[in-house]
């Protein structure tokens, strides 16, 4: 296999849960180095996420493969001096502290870039770094509540639903891992390094254009009606169950789909062909109870699986609402190559989702599973000219 592209990048990373270990994870699939720093005795808090293997936590191994893990006190001075020490000679940091306890720490941007110029300093909070809300505690659901995206279906609910991804966490990662890219392009070309601040909330809220596309609209003095309708409201582009009491997704947005579909169930009928390209994602007004009918009546006569291959043999685009159990061993994720069994030392043989870009040869999955709490940190304590003694004086 070629080199990978981060071959020789070095990442310290002080994040837990998900947007931060999720970032390292994606750089780390890239050849990066990434070293995480954890907390004695408890480390990552998404060590404790059921379930496990055989001990290991599953939803932990999914977001730290690649990676090394070394116990620091960073209470300690002398823990935090083994810190700055490997700060020295990194390219990247990643921090999920609250704003202010990393100055504590003494391994804020301010004081890293004082002795590593060219550092790239990644901080993903809930709020940001600055602003009245920058210190309060953020989950993806409280994130996702105050972007808007768990509002569109109040004008059918009356409770919002809760949300069913963590799109709030997946967000700012997403930003994290390309804004790290960005600038560690932008430092090879002039030598610079920055501080990224990356909030979930910003992330979700620019993450949610479509559902505040109405808002917008009108914010801007215009009437913002009628809306993309996505959210279920739309009779061609909503689920619906089957004789089996399984459910398939229905997306019959474009015209000739729709046209496709409805001379498939003969019902011609259905279909008009003044419909135009804005009607798509609309509700379809006096149209609606007719199409939802008809729809809900045809998947009621049959059975899931059965159906689904009858559609896509047709070209249509129904398919199967799969379980996580079906999703993780469909024919579709088999195909693609998207789960891949590898030998675990401690926890036998088992099964981990393979990062898309490895088709691209961007990333490699043969590498190393998630660490042990610790397990490497008298390597990378030895890289760095600390001898036993001043080791067991750390970790003691």
């Amino acid at each position: 296999m070629n080199s990978l592209p981060l071959d020789g990048v070095r990442i310290v990373d002080f994040s837990r849960l998900l947007p931060g270990p999720w970032t390292t994870q994606q750089l780390a699939d890239m050849g990066a180095d990434v070293i995480k720093v954890e907390q004695p005795g408890v480390g990552d808090y998404g060590r404790f996420n059921p379930p496990n293997y055989a001990s290991l936590g599953v939803y932990f191994n999914s977001v730290n493969r690649n990676k090394r893990s070394v116990t620091l006190d960073l209470q300690r001075a002398e823990c935090q001096a083994a810190a700055c020490e490997l700060l020295k000679g990194a390219d990247i940091v990643v921090e999920s502290f609250r704003p202010g306890v990393t100055r504590k720490l003494g391994i804020d941007y301010d004081a890293v870039r004082h002795f590593n110029e060219g550092i790239i300093y990644c901080s993903i909070t809930g709020f940001g770094q600055t602003g009245t809300l920058a210190n309060l505690p953020a989950h993806d659901m409280a994130i996702q509540a105050m972007s808007g995206a768990m509002g569109v279906n109040h004008k059918t609910q009356t409770l919002a639903p809760m949300p069913i991804f963590q799109a709030g966490d997946y967000a700012p990662a997403g930003y994290a891992v390309s804004g790290i890219l960005g600038a560690y392009v932008r430092r090879l070309r002039y030598g610079t390094g920055c501080h990224l601040d990356i909030s979930m909330y910003d992330a979700m809220f620019v993450w949610s254009n479509i559902a505040l596309a109405g808002a917008l609209a009108r914010l801007a003095g215009f009437e913002g009606k009628p809306e993309l309708e996505v959210w279920g409201e739309n009779p061609r582009y909503k689920t619906y169950v089957t004789r089996d009491k399984k459910s398939v997704g229905v997306c019959l947005l474009e015209m000739r789909t729709w046209k496709v579909f409805c001379d498939h169930i003969q019902r011609p009928d259905l279909y008009t062909a003044d419909e135009g390209y804005e009607d798509r994602h609309t509700d379809h007004g006096a149209r609606k109870a007719l199409y939802e009918q008809a729809i809900a009546e045809y998947c009621a006569t049959h059975e899931r699986d059965a159906m689904v291959a009858e559609m896509m043999e047709a070209g249509i685009p129904i398919c199967p609402v799969y379980t996580p159990d079906e999703a993780v061993r469909s024919p579709e994720a088999v195909e693609r190559g998207l789960v891949e069994w590898f030998s675990h030392p401690t926890q036998g043989d088992i099964p981990q989702l393979v990062n898309p870009l490895t088709a691209s040869g961007l990333t490699d999955p043969h590498r190393l599973p998630s660490p042990e709490l610790g397990a490497d940190t008298r390597d990378v304590l030895g890289e760095l000219g600390y001898n036993d003694t001043d080791i067991d004086a750390l970790t003691g």
